[in-house]
């Protein structure tokens, strides 16, 4: 049976931040992921968490400023002693919240950089992260992400992704493979599902609706289909719900449309 976490960066934004842990834990999720938690202390997160049941099963390194619209700093020559505060950060995070999972954003490709030069320096910021990580059982998880969304976006693929993996050379990096941005790149899912999955190079699933980023039931994707398929190939891990509400910021707008979940809560 799959296991869903609530993303609460987008989900249950009728309410404050540190409101929707409980309401996620209504609703019937035992965990949940979001995009940062730097605004908040993390002893604070981990009441929440330690008070309506939840795990803490992913959130993001910094991003670098993302107010200015970076979208991480990986990929950035002569950003790698910031990026490497910032896993440091990350890890002590991971700590308080007992997750186990940290997702490095890849970044923006910086104009005027080579292809070889952007690739080297991912591979190296990946591989410090990744022995920062380790001793504390951390993985370090990479992720595509469509050039619609986020263009110049350095990782976009699952290959590439695959390949990058191998080049780190590191057991605790991992794909964190988003099946909203593989369908807009690539498609094709359930034979990438097959072929990556029994690699062990997967270490998180993220799903919305293509192409709105609508409820999983919303779209051009079967996810019954690919939800069943997982449980085929015996994924034991989670699959955040990183989908924003068709309905938005109105009151009870991610409880109203959670119809689809239902029959997975058994």
């Amino acid at each position: 049976m799959p296991r869903f976490a609530a993303n609460l960066t987008m989900l249950y934004n009728d309410v404050a931040f540190m409101d929707r842990f409980a309401a996620a834990s209504r609703d019937g999720f035992q965990a949940v992921e979001y995009l940062f938690p730097y605004a908040h202390p993390a002893d604070e997160i981990a009441a929440q968490l330690q008070e309506h049941g939840l795990q803490q099963v992913l959130f993001n390194a910094p991003p670098g400023d993302w107010d200015a619209g970076e979208r991480g700093i990986a990929c950035v020559a002569g950003r790698e002693s910031e990026f490497i505060a910032g896993i440091e950060k990350a890890i002590a995070y991971a700590g308080t919240l007992s997750c186990p999972r940290i997702h490095v954003m890849a970044g923006l490709v910086p104009a005027g950089s080579t292809a070889a030069e952007v690739e080297a320096t991912y591979v190296a910021n990946l591989q410090a992260a990744a022995a920062l990580a380790a001793p504390h059982g951390i993985d370090i998880l990479i992720e595509p992400i469509n050039g619609r969304d986020m263009p110049g976006f350095f990782l976009s693929r699952q290959d590439q992704a695959h390949a990058l993996i191998a080049r780190i050379g590191a057991p605790n990096v991992k794909v964190q493979m988003d099946l909203y941005h593989a369908q807009i790149v690539e498609g094709d899912l359930a034979m990438k599902i097959r072929h990556y999955l029994p690699t062990g190079r997967v270490g998180h699933i993220q799903i919305a609706g293509v192409p709105e980023r609508h409820e999983p039931d919303v779209g051009e994707l079967n996810y019954t289909y690919l939800f069943k398929l997982l449980d085929e190939l015996q994924f034991d891990g989670w699959i955040g719900c990183e989908y924003r509400p068709a309905r938005g910021t109105a009151p009870h707008a991610t409880r109203d449309g959670l119809g689809w979940l239902a029959p997975w809560l058994g």
